[in-house]
């Protein structure tokens, strides 16, 4: 069969492509990869199940309970809560299985299937495609106490508020701050978060009715929020999107903060008291390059992955580090989470304010991000960007910009596009490198 599982999971659009019954039929699938293995903790497999504030996410978490208990699998439904939230109980609560319906910063009408192994970690690829092998295929099914059980789980806000909460060593006394949940999983536990740990917050974004989950609010629309910042006098504003694993800021005065700029503040914190692994941080390729300037004046190693918050999650267990993300806002501190997680990435923002007296926009003007141009050059073959003639384009330009700058060629996964990314000291200079190379790229590459 093709395969179902994305490099997020399976997603695609509630009630079209993901239904309920693909929804009850990878329940099944996983449960039975599981009770065939019979590595589980218990006497019984168990799984826990949260999700987004999609409507969707109603019919396709009763569909995805009902294939996990119908195939033995005991279930605790923790209802609303954020990604890094399913993934923290999964560990606590010792389950074999956890799971997340939600489509993170997709429009409403998306909905996904994102399944973490023990421990609330990434599930193995090899595990992925035993789970898809084992989906519509005939089984053998329980009858009587064999079939699993399903619990409502009640202190779920509670538990994974208290986590974030205990991980800042000081109160937030003092600091106000604008929270933007997107009306997403975020929108109850996210306020109570900040506010236990003694920030005063605004919250926008916070009222979820099903269908306006990501619709204008959120860290994909940050215009809102720094609105609000303006508004009420606050010190910084946080969005996170749909389910919360990522985040993106502003300043006192609405200056957007990107991720990068989030990183870097927490680098240069963990690097000052000795808490940063091997004084490495491990990000993407498309981190600017004022990043990567910023924190090798400091002594700080920048470890490069391909795009995507997997690959750094990768680099991370594979080296030990604790601190990796994304320039989008995945931000991953492994010593307090195995994933990305918003809210986290905010308090410890605010923590390294308090703790040092300083605004964010003083915190976050450690690194200067260089102007950043990015081309899609569509209609050509993507599988050939190691062309001779493409090849020394790039190594002219690069020798043209001598270290001031860089330049980025990736093809699309999916599409017949290369995306071509510059980097310079001047927006001019960026754009006139990025057009250069995109009409070489168009020229020797053309379909």
């Amino acid at each position: 069969m093709d395969r179902l599982f994305g490099t997020d999971g399976v997603r695609g659009l509630a009630n079209g492509t993901l239904t309920a019954e693909l929804a009850m039929e990878l329940g099944v699938a996983a449960a039975r990869v599981l009770v065939e293995d019979g590595s589980y903790a218990g006497p019984r497999p168990l799984a826990v199940v949260g999700r987004d504030t999609r409507v969707s996410g109603q019919f396709l978490e009763h569909a995805v309970v009902a294939g996990l208990a119908s195939a033995g699998m005991d279930v605790l439904r923790l209802r609303v809560l954020p990604t890094p939230g399913v993934a923290f109980l999964t560990g606590t609560l010792g389950a074999d299985l956890g799971v997340v319906i939600s489509a993170s910063h997709n429009p409403m009408p998306d909905n996904g299937i994102k399944l973490l192994a023990r421990g609330g970690r990434k599930l193995d690829d090899a595990v992925e495609r035993e789970i898809e092998a084992h989906v519509g295929r005939p089984w053998d099914r329980p009858t009587g106490a064999d079939i699993g059980r399903v619990t409502p789980y009640g202190p779920t806000v509670e538990d994974y508020a208290a986590h974030l909460v205990r991980t800042v060593e000081r109160p937030l006394a003092g600091l106000k701050v604008v929270l933007d949940c997107a009306h997403g999983a975020a929108s109850e536990v996210g306020p109570r978060a900040l506010i236990d740990s003694g920030a005063t917050v605004v919250a926008i974004g916070d009222q979820p009715d099903g269908t306006n989950i990501n619709d204008g609010y959120g860290s994909t629309y940050l215009d809102r929020l720094s609105a609000a910042v303006l508004e009420h006098g606050a010190d910084a504003g946080f969005a996170v999107d749909g389910d919360a694993d990522r985040c993106l800021a502003v300043d006192h005065t609405g200056t957007v903060v990107d991720g990068d700029q989030i990183m870097a503040v927490l680098a240069l914190g963990m690097h000052e008291q000795g808490r940063l692994v091997r004084d490495t941080v491990v990000a993407t390729v498309m981190s600017n390059l004022g990043f990567v300037q910023a924190l090798e004046r400091a002594g700080i190693t920048v470890l490069r992955t391909a795009v995507g918050d997997r690959y750094v999650l990768e680099a991370m267990n594979a080296g030990g580090y604790n601190l990796g993300g994304e320039q989008s806002g995945h931000v991953i501190m492994s010593d307090h989470a195995t994933t990305g997680d918003g809210l986290l990435t905010a308090l410890q923002v605010l923590a390294r304010m308090a703790g040092t007296g300083r605004t964010l926009a003083d915190l976050a003007g450690v690194m200067t991000r260089l102007p950043q141009v990015l081309l899609n050059v569509g209609g050509v073959d993507r599988a050939r960007t190691d062309d001779e003639g493409v090849l020394a384009a790039v190594a002219a330009e690069e020798a043209a910009l001598a270290g001031e700058g860089r330049v980025l060629l990736r093809p699309s996964g999916t599409e017949p596009i290369v995306r071509v990314m510059v980097e310079a000291p001047t927006q001019d200079r960026a754009t006139a490198v990025a057009e250069r190379l995109a009409a070489v790229v168009r020229q020797r590459l053309a379909l």
